[in-house]
């Protein structure tokens, strides 16, 4: 999910590099037609899936008709506004739990059951070090990540008994659109999040998830 950019379209590239057919999803189409190009004209196999993950109604739609799936990536996720709690918008904390936390079991629960009835499967669940490591004006995010660990923790014994493997990968700071969209599109005050560090890149984590996949 989220492959319309940064960890999740690196991710699609890489693991149609080493040999799946990816089922990229995210919500801009354009995106999507243009990673099929490129992952296609590396002599990849990619189909496009256009949905909201926030919407259970969008996700079963779009995700029951599929078969069998191997390998899953919870990718889609956002953090939005940096505000101390007693002036976040609570507009942004619906954003924020509804993808990262909500939107992640919904596609899970439907993809889950098709691993099962094939006896095997792996999920990676891309959370944060700030699930474990809060930070000042990040409340809602935090406690976001933190649900994906511990529904990491979850599932996985939960899935262990039909051979599924769950697997958290917990980035650092990586250089995405993820600030921008934190920003409600603020280019300089996205940019000054990266000052003076190295961040990780969106092939970074591809990499990782390619190593344990």
């Amino acid at each position: 999910t989220g492959a319309t950019s940064g960890i999740g379209r690196a991710t699609a590239l890489r693991l149609a590099r080493e040999g799946y057919d990816i089922i990229a999803t995210g919500r801009r189409a354009e995106r999507l037609a243009a990673l099929q190009h490129d992952i296609e004209s590396a002599g990849g196999r990619c189909t496009t899936l256009t949905f909201d993950v926030r919407s259970e109604e969008e996700v079963r739609r779009a995700l029951e008709p599929l078969e069998r799936i191997d390998l899953l990536v919870n990718n889609a996720g956002l953090a939005a506004g940096l505000e101390h709690i007693d002036r976040g918008d609570t507009r942004d904390w619906d954003a924020m739990i509804d993808t990262n936390v909500k939107g992640l079991l919904y596609v899970t629960r439907v993809i889950a059951p098709k691993m099962v009835a094939a006896g095997g499967g792996h999920i990676f669940n891309i959370g944060s070090i700030a699930g474990t490591e809060p930070y000042e004006n990040g409340a809602v995010y935090c406690a976001s990540k933190h649900a994906v660990h511990a529904i990491s923790q979850s599932m996985r014994a939960d899935l262990l008994s039909a051979g599924i493997k769950v697997t958290e990968i917990r980035p650092g700071m990586v250089e995405t659109e993820f600030s921008l969209v934190r920003f409600h599109g603020d280019r300089e005050a996205a940019d000054r999040v990266y000052d003076g560090v190295e961040p990780l890149t969106g092939d970074d984590i591809a990499e990782a998830i390619a190593w344990a996949a």
